[in-house]
């Protein structure tokens, strides 16, 4: 039986040694990564790559039980998909072992807690957008052309200039020119 390692962090300011620390610690053999990838990502190529390389046997260690995935669905079916290719899975910070009764039911008790949690930060974070709305505020990225840019952009148009050249002149990319203008690049 090989243990076989997952490390995942969702930025790169985060660092991952916390995390490879406590699977050398738990004797992986092997450690297979994704550094940049939220958990909500289907396509995670460090994942796919140890999951790839597992066989009947094996034994798929993280840190957290998140580091697997931030859906419940999305986590209970790559555990039926290790489970299948007679692979366990063992969470060091939750104590969880698929090898036994108790660690699947805890397994899923806890993936449902992920959600929800996520669910509930999702809901706070949409509610805070929306009062911020009422109260006049606006979030996102700032607009790359300001009314009178806008209105500047549509002059030089009028008059025969190309977006290239509108947006070499107002510093900004032809896209944003058409985008601006309401065009349809051709």
């Amino acid at each position: 039986m090989a243990l076989i390692g997952y490390v995942r962090i969702s930025s790169v300011e985060q660092k991952t040694d916390l995390q490879y620390d406590a699977l050398a610690k738990a004797g992986v053999t092997k450690v297979f990564e994704d550094v940049g990838v939220s958990g909500s990502v289907a396509v995670r190529p460090g994942l796919t790559a140890a999951l790839e390389f597992l066989r009947d046997g094996d034994q798929l260690v993280t840190f957290r039980l998140d580091r697997l995935g931030r859906n419940t669905l999305a986590v209970l079916h790559l555990m039926e998909e290790l489970d299948v290719k007679g692979v366990t899975f063992r969470s060091i910070t939750e104590g969880i072992d698929s090898a036994t009764p108790a660690g699947r039911m805890l397994q899923t008790l806890l993936i449902s807690f992920a959600t929800m949690e996520r669910e509930i930060l999702i809901e706070r974070t949409n509610a805070g957008l929306r009062a911020a709305r009422e109260r006049g505020r606006v979030g996102g990225r700032p607009r790359a052309l300001n009314d009178a840019k806008t209105e500047l952009a549509r002059v030089m148009y009028k008059r025969g200039s190309s977006a290239r050249e509108i947006g070499a002149e107002l510093g900004c990319s032809r896209s944003v020119v058409y985008r601006a203008l309401e065009l349809n690049p051709a």
